[in-house]
């Protein structure tokens, strides 16, 4: 039986699979020349791209992926789209153009185990398109330029293999690389396609210059940066030296790491940055304009500009809360109107819902930690806990809407998310705090947030669930191994058991950074002790209660290995443990009957074990 809900204003269950269906509509972009719409929508159980014109008729579905949902999509001028797909989860992403009715559907990168990413979607050039791909050596990078007429792609630059990131200018032009030695980073420049690159800065890695873009003449760079700070400010620099020329905004608690920017005005608009809440800075009087009209129209809302045309007058607007996915709407700037697009999952009754609540505890050294409790509506004290530590590590949990938190709190189970030190957003020193710190103090960050919520009268201390996904898993097994006492139960989904044999599988494509990881993990060589007194597969036999595993066969960064180990770890010390393998899936389960499975067995599991 589920947990007994015993404040009679609770919310009524909600069928499990209606926090997990695909949406109805979503991802919703105008064309560049504002007379059409796009979208994602289901086909066949999978999420593909529609086009329907603004003037109103039927939608044409213009990709037919059924293996998996597409990745991704943007408009490529006003008659075609790319869009990204994988394989079976394996993230060896291909980019794919399709014409806007459906037509001359081609992959642009039709190469076995060969990933390639987006280096600049040139949206001002409706016919060309900057890639790069690891087909010729697994391990970097090369850049392309890819003629959308002909389809052919064109080396523009070599990867000398060190490079784990291209910039271009305004221009199409490569102008920037940066490069590791693997703990060390640089910042490569040349000032035009004909001039060899020189290094303009080097710093350790804990110091980071991270380019946004140029400035509207190519001269000067917007970039995020934390040297010679703590957080990370959004500054403007000059290329050639890396020299500081202005800052352009920083928050006195938090990294600063978005800048947006107008292509028909040139000018920077609004900076964004985390604290409890999203939060921005506007620069920009036309941009001020529009959100306060917004807000006006959708009060009680967050509010997102999501796409626009070229013109920059119709806009697709995200309207959504930490109860919702929300309601996109179609915005004409100058007539100061909206149209409905679509709600994501009307399915979904927002007054149904659980508010999420920013809260902050004390570690046992005295560090703050912030996190997130979301409580059953009505509130409640000595409720089952579900304590939901995020991936990364090097990653945060933010306020909006969760669809697994507001499913286990229509559940009855009150949720537990913190930002342990080694998160990101906190500035330097909070991220440094995290260093070789895995199942350590990071994790006592975890268990303090556990006895909080005890001592707070919030959580029954006997029923006490720890769930997470990727680093989030690995805390899960860490915290069943290591605080053996704290737990009911744990439920693992594609988490590292073993510090060592994940290091040793990491994707091809990490091998440049991976002296970095080992400053911030630990060197297999070097720190063995360190290693496997974190590696919880070496400790399985502390383990006392039922655990269930979930992992995707093809997942390239947390190999099967790691979950198949600790579950024959567990089987020899005769410990409950459930295990769930998706063949036809990576670094989390992405198709929709997957999830419905996973979730359902995740469901029965916990009604057996925190009753």
């Amino acid at each position: 039986m589920p947990p007994a809900m015993s404040t009679h204003d609770r919310a009524k269950p909600i069928p499990l699979r209606d926090f997990f269906r695909n949406p109805e509509r979503s991802r919703f972009q105008v064309s560049p020349d504002g007379s059409s719409i796009s979208f994602m929508q289901p086909y066949q159980s999978r999420m593909n791209v529609f086009v329907q014109s603004r003037a109103g008729g039927d939608a044409v579905r213009i990709t037919s992926e059924t293996e998996r949902d597409v990745w991704g999509y943007f408009w490529k001028g006003s008659s075609r789209i790319v869009y990204l797909k994988d394989f079976k989860g394996d993230e060896n992403v291909h980019v794919v153009v399709v014409d806007a009715d459906g037509k001359n559907l081609v992959d642009l990168t039709p190469f076995e185990k060969v990933r390639a990413n987006i280096v600049d979607p040139r949206f001002d050039h409706d016919d060309e398109l900057i890639i790069e791909m690891n087909k010729r050596d697994p391990e970097v990078f090369d850049v392309y330029r890819v003629d959308l007429n002909t389809k052919q792609p064109t080396l523009i630059a070599e990867n000398p293999g060190n490079v784990t990131r291209w910039v271009t200018d305004h221009t199409g032009c490569i102008r920037l690389g940066l490069v590791t030695d693997g703990v060390n980073a640089s910042v490569l420049h040349r000032p035009d396609e004909h001039t060899p690159f020189t290094t303009v800065i080097t710093t350790n890695f804990k110091e980071q210059i991270e380019p946004l873009f140029f400035d509207f003449d190519n001269k000067l760079l917007f970039a995020s940066s934390n040297i010679n700070r703590d957080k990370a400010a959004i500054v403007r620099v000059d290329p050639a030296t890396a020299r500081e020329e202005s800052v352009i905004f920083q928050h006195p608690e938090v990294d600063v790491s978005g800048l947006a920017w107008s292509r028909k005005r040139k000018v920077y608009t609004e900076a964004q940055f985390v604290t409890s809440k999203g939060q921005r800075k506007v620069f920009d009087a036309e941009t001020e304009t529009i959100y306060a009209d917004l807000q006006t129209q959708l009060p009680g809302y967050k509010i997102d500009l999501q796409s626009h045309d070229r013109d920059e007058s119709i806009f697709v607007v995200a309207a959504w809360s930490d109860r919702t996915q929300g309601v996109r709407y179609l915005y004409d700037a100058t007539a100061k109107t909206l149209t409905k697009l679509a709600e994501i999952a009307p399915w979904l009754p927002e007054g149904d819902l659980a508010e999420m609540k920013p809260i902050a505890y004390q570690a046992r050294d005295g560090l703050t930690i912030h996190g997130y409790l979301t409580l059953p509506q009505g509130g409640g004290k000595n409720l089952p806990l579900i304590v939901n530590p995020h991936g990364g590590p090097w990653a945060r949990d933010a306020w909006g809407y969760n669809p697994e938190v507001q499913f286990l709190v229509n559940r009855g189970y009150a949720v537990l998310q913190m930002n342990f030190r080694g998160s990101t957003g906190y500035g330097r020193a909070f991220w440094e705090a995290g260093f070789r710190q895995w199942g350590k103090r990071m994790q006592d960050d975890v268990t303090d947030g556990v006895r909080y919520a005890i001592a707070q009268g919030i959580a029954d201390p006997k029923r006490v669930c720890i769930y997470g996904i990727s680093y989030g898993g690995y805390c899960a097994l860490a915290g069943l191994t290591f605080t053996p006492e704290l737990y009911a139960c744990g439920v693992d989904f594609v988490g590292v058991s073993n510090l060592f044999t994940f290091l040793k599988t990491i994707p091809p494509y990490w091998k440049p950074m991976l002296d970095m990881f080992y400053e911030m993990v630990g060197n297999p060589e070097t720190d063995k002790e360190l290693l496997a007194e974190a590696s919880p597969v070496m400790h399985a036999d502390n383990i006392r209660v039922p655990l269930l595993i979930a992992q995707g066969a093809q997942d390239p960064r947390v190999n099967i290995n790691e979950s198949d180990q600790m579950v024959a770890a567990l089987k020899k010390h005769g410990i409950a443990v459930e295990y769930l393998i998706k063949e036809n899936e990576g670094h989390g389960f992405a198709n929709e009957e997957n999830r419905f499975e996973f979730y359902e067995a995740m469901e029965t599991f916990l009604e057996k074990h925190l009753s």
